[in-house]
């Protein structure tokens, strides 16, 4: 049976880092820091700042550069595969939502993927293999735009013949949700499993815990 949805959304389009899985990319920088005796929290902004601005974030340049802008701003020594490899060991699967994306995708939800990440994500594909659980996998790295460029979000309803009033857009950053809201989509800030399944009825009642 195919799962009801109220206001006719029939489509999720979820975060990768810090909703689907753990946020790898905070927890790897948090133990390079560690690993190097400096401040995680003032390390951590620092690093992420710099995947914007090296524009490695969006394809533009390679992993060894940002690495370099790294070891240059924050003085951190390592090589670039052990920092990838801590990276990468940071990003856990949450079972639990995993349940729940075949679940919707059983009762016929279309469902896509939208993450600001790097080549990363492709590494993590070929050890866990969830790519085809998703119509399409929106990453930053081959879009060549981030969230913070809001016409990203009309970039996907376009590509895909999405109506806005149709998709719940799932995210743990706040101001990426504050954009995906500005082009009409619905949105769920992701800060839990309570709070998140709780919203999610609101569009999917028949969702399980």
């Amino acid at each position: 049976m195919r799962m009801k949805s109220r206001n006719t959304v029939n489509t999720a389009v979820f975060d990768f880092g810090g909703v689907l899985a753990d946020e790898g990319f905070t927890n790897g920088l948090h133990a390079i820091a560690g690993a190097n005796n400096i401040d995680p929290g003032k390390f951590a902004l620092e690093a992420l700042e710099l995947i914007y601005s090296s524009r490695y974030l969006t394809g533009e340049s390679d992993e060894h550069s940002y690495w370099d802008a790294v070891r240059r701003h924050t003085g951190i020594s390592g090589e670039d595969k052990d920092f990838r490899d801590t990276i990468l060991e940071g990003f856990t699967l949450r079972e639990w939502m995993f349940d729940m994306l075949m679940e919707l995708r059983r009762d016929g939800v279309r469902l896509f993927m939208l993450s600001d990440q790097t080549n990363w994500l492709d590494e993590l594909e070929e050890r866990y293999h969830f790519f085809h659980l998703f119509e399409k996998v929106f990453n930053s790295y081959h879009t060549g735009k981030s969230k913070r460029d809001q016409s990203l979000f009309n970039d996907v309803l376009a590509c895909m013949n999405l109506n806005p009033e149709t998709v719940v857009f799932i995210d743990d950053t706040y101001d990426h949700i504050v954009r995906a809201r500005n082009v009409g989509l619905k949105t769920i800030w992701f800060q839990g499993r309570k709070d998140f399944i709780k919203e999610m009825r609101q569009y999917f009642p028949e969702l399980k815990d």
